[in-house]
């Protein structure tokens, strides 16, 4: 119960700086449904199938970040090859994608361009990167949940003309292989069992 203790203690701090349930639910990596759940402090029923998912070991160094951004970029290359693929731009998804997707597009001499998802409307892209149009892409996020996140990414890549040919994760805690038709390929994924 310390680590729920814990989980309250920081959603209630962030809702109190003024973020939304969904940013509270993006910075600690849980549902939004398990993020108000922490907000009413735990005194509803439990959301079931969460896994909550603690990176600080990895997002505390650049070096580790750059070292789990090879593994994504040997997953990038395998599927290429394997499915005769060619991409153009990686696209990272704010917040936590952009780390491990401009690690990957530096490594492998791609564009960068970086998409903000909104909660209540589709999102777009930073006119501050490259743009998606006419592009293949692959969209990179640190994890997957239920895969809206990264619907609404190849929404607006589809919507800009670019053609999405592939998700890239860390983890996924899902059991699909693809979101909306477009192949999912993550490093880990995670069950509850």
């Amino acid at each position: 119960m310390k680590e729920i203790d814990t989980l309250i203690k920081k959603a209630l701090k962030l809702k109190e700086s003024g973020l939304t349930d969904h940013e509270i639910a993006d910075d600690l990596n849980v549902s939004k449904e398990t993020a108000v759940w922490l907000l009413n402090k735990g005194k509803d029923k439990k959301p079931e199938g969460d896994v909550k998912i603690g990176w600080t070991s990895i997002g505390v160094y650049p070096s580790r970040m750059g070292f789990i951004s090879d593994a994504l970029c040997d997953v990038l290359l395998e599927e290429m090859e394997k499915n005769d693929m060619q991409i153009e731009t990686v696209v990272g998804i704010a917040l936590n994608g952009i780390p491990y997707a401009t690690f990957v597009a530096e490594k492998l001499g791609l564009e960068l361009a970086v998409f903000r998802p909104h909660y209540d409307k589709p999102g777009l892209f930073s006119s501050n990167f490259a743009t998606v149009k006419d592009k293949n892409v692959v969209i990179v996020d640190d994890m997957v949940g239920t895969g809206e996140t990264f619907r609404k990414a190849i929404g607006s890549t589809k919507e800009e003309k670019g053609k999405p040919q592939l998700c890239l994760a860390i983890l996924n805690k899902r059991a699909q292989d693809d979101i909306s038709k477009v192949p999912l390929r993550a490093l880990i994924r995670a069950r509850v069992i």
